[in-house]
């Protein structure tokens, strides 16, 4: 990490009754003196004078200072809050950066406090995420995240493991003690227990992601079927054009839906069929490469059509994406909507026209996200995570297996290291540059 003194606009851009330039570094303190005039007490609020190398008054605020390691980066930090004018904050920033300070990179102040141990990753990027959090629900897992409670459950998850590592390890090591792994009631206690804990804190982290990120949402099927008039009904609002002529939707068109507090990327596509259309062609085309990218694919079938649409069933089952039939025009053949469930398989009937069984479907979606209408307990959580989750447990299965079917404690001890691996990636206890640089790099200036 850099010595030197970094500086930013830490407020939004435009204007406002309050902006803050933020600077973190040794030159915190001269800087601090050079434009107030004044000695700064750490953490007292000063009002003064702010000036330039002419001594002219360029505004008038509260100068803060910070000295670290006590403050957020764990470096000293000064504050500037002037009123909240572009010009102002430039004039400020400029005076600044001629006293010795540098403009931040994106994500720079959050980057040294993770470098000074101030924070850990998962903290760093619920920054991030509280600052980007489009619901109330996001929010509060956000905090939740920002004030270490994801990473406490990380950290007891590595301590299970290392225990047992310590457990598996000795009984290698001291073989005159004659530890018989498979007999061994103790070890395979204690790693069913950390599979069990895996499970809900996969759970808990899923649920956050949903709510942090949202699920995309593909709504495919042939010409005609009602996928537009869907779209409208999960949305509220008329999104998209509605004509009974066939191919009206030509490119995809996007819309973001909250159910209860659930983002839901939506996609409407382009009817799916064989077209001698040039641009309806380009349609079908983006159409299928949206599919391939979704979470989960609403396949609508038209209820009053008597073609089969077994070909894109099978043709989304085989790109291995969960698929949901929705069974349309109910209203039209006089079927009742509902819901069919068996393993694999759900089946929607409803009316996209008239709502009816619309809000099944609400629900149905609302299931596959794993989301609940209460926040409590659960994370501001990233798909990186779970991946890394994912992957951590995998490998405590995989010694699982190893013990159970093998007795091979040798096995058992390398998947809980990379257990163990793989969990420090999550809070970045093991991390490489190119992880942190693309982090960091989705930050704003000031933080």
């Amino acid at each position: 990490m850099d010595d030197d003194t970094i500086v930013a606009v830490a407020t939004a851009p435009g204007a406002g009754g309050i902006g803050i330039v933020r600077l973190s570094g040794p030159a915190a303190t001269h800087v601090g003196s050079a434009i107030t005039g004044k000695h700064l007490s750490p953490r007292h609020a000063h009002y003064c004078s702010f000036h330039d190398e002419q001594q002219q008054i360029l505004d008038s605020g509260i100068a803060l200072f910070f000295p670290g390691p006590n403050s957020f980066t764990g470096e000293d930090i000064l504050e500037l809050q002037a009123h909240g004018g572009p010009v102002i904050l430039d004039l400020l920033l400029r005076e600044c950066m001629r006293l010795g300070a540098r403009q931040a990179n994106p994500g720079e102040f959050s980057l040294r406090a993770y470098l000074n141990d101030k924070i850990d990753l998962t903290q760093a990027e619920a920054i991030a995420d509280l600052i980007d959090s489009k619901t109330e629900s996001a929010a509060l897992n956000a905090t939740r995240t920002l004030q270490g409670d994801f990473s406490k459950e990380i950290h007891t998850l590595v301590e299970k493991v290392t225990q047992l590592r310590i457990l598996v390890e000795a009984a290698i090591d001291f073989p005159e003690e004659e530890i018989d792994f498979i007999k061994n009631e103790q070890v395979s206690s204690k790693l069913q227990s950390i599979v069990d804990s895996f499970e809900n804190v996969e759970t808990r982290a899923r649920h956050g992601s949903v709510i942090q990120e949202g699920m995309k949402l593909v709504i495919a099927g042939k010409p005609n079927a009602g996928k537009s008039s869907l779209l409208n009904a999960l949305s509220g609002q008329d999104v998209a054009i509605v004509t009974p002529i066939e191919g009206t939707t030509r490119d995809v068109l996007k819309e973001l839906v909250h159910l209860d507090g659930m983002p839901l990327h939506i996609v409407d596509t382009a009817g799916l069929r064989d077209s001698n259309d040039e641009v309806e062609r380009e349609g079908i085309r983006r159409a299928w490469n949206e599919i391939e990218s979704a979470d989960r694919v609403l396949l609508v079938i038209d209820a009053t059509s008597s073609q089969s649409d077994n070909d894109l069933h099978l043709a989304t089952v085989e790109r291995d994406i969960p698929v949901t039939v929705v069974i349309n025009k109910c209203d039209l053949t006089k079927q009742h909507t509902g819901i069919d469930s068996t393993p694999g398989n759900v089946t929607i009937h409803l009316s996209a026209k008239t709502g009816e069984g619309v809000e099944l479907l609400r629900q149905h979606l609302k299931d596959c996200g794993g989301f609940s209408d209460s926040g409590e307990g659960h994370y501001s959580a990233r798909r990186r995570h779970l991946l890394h989750l994912e992957e951590a447990k995998q490998h405590l299965l995989n010694g699982q297996t190893q013990l159970t079917d093998r007795g091979a404690g040798e096995l058992l001890a390398e998947d809980l290291r990379m257990c163990q691996t793989s969990l420090g990636y999550i809070t970045g206890a093991v991390s490489s540059d190119q992880l942190l640089g693309e982090i960091f790099s989705s930050f704003c200036i000031g933080k």
